[in-house]
């Protein structure tokens, strides 16, 4: 969510709704065989020592900036609640991915255990509540715009942290690997990704109920900034109604704050041209502002996965889902298994359904997506090593299988089952040098 633009001194030339569907149709689907791959790795940081105690800013300001200082391949941005993202170059393979990000992370680690810092891979943060660290104005604007529906805005812009994959939007033509094909399988196995992969079912320290609370709180956002368009019909002229439709988050000022207006479509601005009219930049920065589970950027950015345990953890879901969208007989298999859920999902856009719903609520128990995952995660091991994958990534990918898949987990119940274990201390207390916990259970990842 690290998408960012400060003023708008660039001539201003007003756009029409023709442009408008024009330029999008034209920027957000561009076609061809897919040949790269990207990963962004959203990360919570927290205390090296206990990650319940807070971070002052003062810390992590200088923190980041010795991170600064270091040389990367990847982008390295922070985000509204202090979290750090690492975004990769576009790479030729799932493993010159894999590499990049991994070298990286392994110097960003170093620099923040020098400060008592830790990343930690987790989709919502379990301790602590939302706090802004960022003081932009895209940022005071965003957060103007999303507490007029509730709280869900601020968790999502300060407590939240994903593994977001990015595949090249595919072929013009149909097939396996069509732009078409690609864009309705990103919807569908979507859902499947939010279930396996599901990593925030606590909030203070408590169960939320559901075991991805990042979705969930997408979802609260609502369908203009966090909805994708209904599937019937192409997708270009789809996602450019939709970007019509949504609404504006703000207009942008070269000088004071921005106006965050309240219902005004970008399609009613350009009608209505007022407080000004838009142009070609305010169309750039408000698609920058729309956060659909896959956005479409030219390439395809899959944003539905929650951030994983481990180091290492993020590697699983890179790597299965580029596996279901580049191989072509992995593609098709995935295609097969999730057709059947696209009559649950019903007309509703993902992720206001109740396919996304339930995947988000109750994950791999639910036997519908259950069944879909072990058919897709059995097509990526075979797929992976016809994209290059290392024995290492295989083996990853399968102990995941064999831990979670097959058993109708993830990763959210392996917190959970910390959580409401019995506390070894005799005081029923955490003990003195012991792992982090929250109410005496450990919950470290």
């Amino acid at each position: 969510m690290s998408d960012s633009a400060s003023g708008c001194t660039e001539p201003r030339t007003a756009v029409t709704e023709a442009e408008v569907e024009a330029l999008v149709s034209g920027i957000c689907f561009k076609t061809g065989p897919p040949r790269t791959l990207g990963v962004e790795v959203e990360w919570l940081v927290h205390e090296l020592r206990d990650p319940r105690l807070p971070v002052t800013p003062e810390r992590l300001e200088a923190a980041y900036a010795a991170l600064r200082t270091v040389p990367l391949r990847s982008a390295l941005t922070v985000e509204p609640g202090g979290q750090l993202e690492l975004s990769s170059p576009p790479a030729a393979s799932l493993m010159e991915c894999i590499g990049t990000v991994s070298a990286d992370l392994d110097a960003v680690r170093a620099v923040l255990a020098g400060d008592g810092l830790r990343l930690t891979g987790l989709g919502h943060d379990p301790w602590r509540l939302p706090r802004r660290f960022l003081r932009e104005r895209r940022y005071d604007a965003l957060e103007t715009c999303l507490a007029r529906g509730g709280p869900a805005g601020r968790h999502m812009m300060c407590a939240s942290a994903s593994v977001q994959v990015c595949l090249d939007a595919g072929h013009e033509e149909p097939g396996p690997l069509g732009h078409g094909r690609r864009w309705w399988l990103a919807h569908q196995l979507g859902a499947v990704l939010v279930a396996a992969f599901a990593n925030s079912p606590l909030a203070s320290g408590r169960p939320t109920g559901w075991l991805s609370t990042r979705q969930l709180m997408w979802t609260r956002i609502g369908p203009g900034r966090a909805g994708a368009p209904p599937l019937n019909g192409d997708p270009r002229a789809a996602w450019a109604r939709h970007a019509l439709d949504a609404p504006v988050m703000c207009v942008r000022r070269d000088d004071g704050p921005w106006d965050v207006p309240e219902g005004l479509s970008f399609r009613e601005w350009i009608r209505t041209r007022l407080p000004r009219p838009p142009t070609k930049a305010d169309l750039d920065y408000h698609l920058t502002t729309l956060f659909p589970p896959v956005r479409p950027r030219g390439h395809l950015e899959l944003r539905m996965i929650d951030a994983q345990p481990g180091d290492d953890g993020w590697i699983v879901p890179a790597a299965v889902t580029a596996a279901l969208f580049d191989d072509p007989e992995a593609a098709e298999t995935a295609y097969r298994a999730v057709k059947p859920l696209a009559e649950r999902a019903g007309p509703r856009p993902a992720p206001h359904n109740p396919l996304w719903t339930g995947a988000a609520r109750t994950g791999l128990a639910d036997p519908e997506l259950h069944e879909a995952a072990v058919t897709c995660f059995a097509a990526a091991l075979e797929a992976l090593p016809r994209l290059g994958a290392t024995d290492e990534v295989v083996a990853a990918v399968a102990e995941f299988r064999e831990r979670h898949v097959l058993k109708g987990r993830c990763p959210a119940d392996d917190l959970l089952d910390r959580l409401r274990a019995p506390d070894p201390s005799p005081s029923g207390s955490r003990a003195t040098g012991g792992s982090p916990t929250a109410h005496g259970k450990d919950i470290r990842t």
